[in-house]
């Protein structure tokens, strides 16, 4: 008896089945329900799944025929009787092709099984299959522990819209959600897919260096900005996070080969150009460029692999790079030492005008070193003004202002923008070191709660425990250093607008310093004349100094 065609009923083609009868909606009937409802079940199911688990099949024995549909039964069959326990019908597809490569494995061990089946012993299928160490590469296991974390809903979806390059009715079908829920569901799975990447390259990272890059991996990769110099060297160090960086480049373009080969890995790209709905995707997406339109493929990828070390690769001497990996370790095990050749930091009065344009009133202050406060009180050296004053902070080498990325609350993300009279853009600077936002005087400037990415965070008391990340110290130069780790100053990934601001080792550079415009007595004002407008000077700290 031939099988029915698969119903797909809100999507095309229109050859019958209830809208309401989902994948799950199906695997429930295998659940208690009599045998003639479970057996219209289990022929639908088949139908809608048999071809892609047949066709992986076949792509892992390197054969055609009996054999491919018998790993496709047995499969199908593993995955009813868990159906039939309790297991969700949800993201059927992809378990079923993972079902068929672990079946037919198990088959290639057994030498009963193999000797009477000889498609098991190719040397291209079933034996090289018996012979691999691990199904899945060490540079997909990032994305391979996100995807089992994700809800098996998104599964579906990033699967079929992916791989399978199907549209997006296809998984709403399977699913039974409306296309409008199903693609805003969509856009969710992608957000999570790549941040649970990013989750597990920090929590299996191997050494604390890996774990500090974490994010400044990340958002570089997410903004399409330059990698900073010291995480590139970072990379042509370490071959882990080197593959983390990409994994993450094909959120850029061409997910599908990354989904492919993290959760299946054996035979991903044979399964993928085995696709029907590939073959149109490719076709679309060479007409695109052909006229000069948006492709959405891997053109943003291969940018973004330019900037990724090449295994083997070396960026910097032997030397250098054996410099640069003490001076990395130091960040991380608490050293607070200045170099001998450092002077004091001494805190500028002239950074954080008055109201009225002028420098307030000299109080006395104290500087501090990485191993704690030092008196500033010779005559000459800069001291902070008895309150806390507003003002923008503008960075020397963009002319950009730093800005709250949207709303200001705990977590948002912080980043340079064109100078303007926006509330986000004022701080007050106190004599406890919190920099303060003027939006959300309850929140202030954090720069260890996400590895190196300066955050909004709650201001804490200076004996909290996490105190020092949300206090700075000022140098006569317009540094802002950490005192949780004076090595490191604020600055941004990038001299354009929407960089975002982050650390990096203190170096000196113009893009580390920070100026600041005047601001008047009107309240949100930031101009010298009071109309508005901004200072057409920002005043450097060194000068306000002299």
């Amino acid at each position: 008896m031939s099988i029915p065609p698969p119903p797909r009923p809100p999507y095309p083609p229109p050859d019958g089945g209830a809208p309401e009868e989902s994948d799950e909606t199906l695997a429930a009937r295998l659940r208690g329900r009599p045998e003639g409802e479970a057996a219209h079940s289990v022929a639908l199911l088949m139908a809608r799944h048999w071809r892609p688990v047949q066709d992986y099949a076949g792509i892992c024995l390197a054969a055609e025929g009996t054999v491919p549909a018998m790993a496709a039964a047995a499969a199908f069959h593993r995955v009813f009787d868990r159906l039939t326990f309790g297991e969700d019908g949800v993201a059927l597809r992809p378990r079923l092709l993972l079902t068929v490569r672990d079946t037919i494995r198990e088959w290639a061990v057994e030498e009963r099984i193999s000797s009477v089946l000889p498609d098991l012993e190719k040397p291209s299928g079933g034996r090289a299959m018996r012979a691999a160490k691990s199904m899945t590469s060490e540079n997909r296991k990032l994305a391979e522990r996100s995807f089992q974390t994700l809800p098996p809903f998104a599964q579906c979806l990033l699967w079929h819209t992916e791989v399978e390059a199907e549209s997006i009715t296809v998984p709403a079908a399977l699913l039974g959600m409306d296309t409008e829920n199903a693609s805003a569901a969509l856009q969710q799975a992608h957000e999570k897919f790549r941040e649970g990447c990013v989750r597990a390259h920090r929590e299996l990272a191997p050494t604390p260096d890996c774990r500090f890059y974490n994010r400044l991996l990340d958002v570089p990769i997410r903004r399409g900005g330059a990698l900073l110099p010291d995480v590139q060297q970072h990379l042509d160090q370490c071959r882990y996070c080197r593959f983390a960086a990409e994994q993450l480049s094909y959120f850029e373009g061409g997910l599908g080969v990354l989904l492919a080969e993290a959760v299946l890995g054996w035979g991903a790209r044979p399964y993928l150009a085995s696709r029907p709905g590939r073959g149109r995707a490719d076709t679309r997406t060479r007409a695109a460029s052909k006229h000069g339109g948006h492709t959405g493929g891997g053109t943003g990828r291969h940018r973004l692999l330019s900037r990724i070390p090449a295994p083997g690769r070396r960026v910097v001497d032997a030397a250098r790079a054996a410099r640069a990996a003490r001076s990395s370790r130091s960040l991380f095990v608490g050293v607070g030492l200045v170099g001998a050749g450092v002077v004091a930091i001494a805190l500028a009065v002239g950074l954080w005008p008055d109201h009225d344009g002028s420098a307030g009133p000299v109080a006395s202050s104290t500087a501090r070193t990485g191993s704690g406060p030092v008196s500033s009180s010779a005559p000459g050296t800069a001291r902070l003004p008895a309150a806390p004053q507003r003002t923008r902070l503008r960075n020397a080498a963009a002319d950009l202002c730093l800005d709250i990325r949207g709303t200001a609350k705990a977590g948002t993300g912080t980043s340079l923008a064109a100078c303007s009279s926006a509330r986000t853009q004022e701080w007050s600077y106190d004599t406890d070191g919190l920099l303060r936002s003027v939006a959300s005087p309850g929140l202030c400037l954090d720069s260890h709660a996400d590895a190196g990415v300066v955050v909004l965070g709650t201001c804490a008391d200076a004996k909290a425990k996490r105190g020092d990340d949300v206090r700075y110290d000022l140098t006569v130069q317009g540094e802002l250093l950490p005192r949780w780790n004076s090595q490191l100053a604020l600055t941004s990934t990038s001299e354009g607008p929407g960089a975002d601001i982050v650390l990096k080792v203190r170096d000196g550079s113009t893009a580390q310093r920070w100026l600041t415009d005047s601001v008047t007595a009107s309240p949100g004002s930031l101009s010298i004349t009071g109309t508005g407008a901004p200072s057409p000077r920002p005043a450097k700290i060194a000068d306000r100094i002299n």
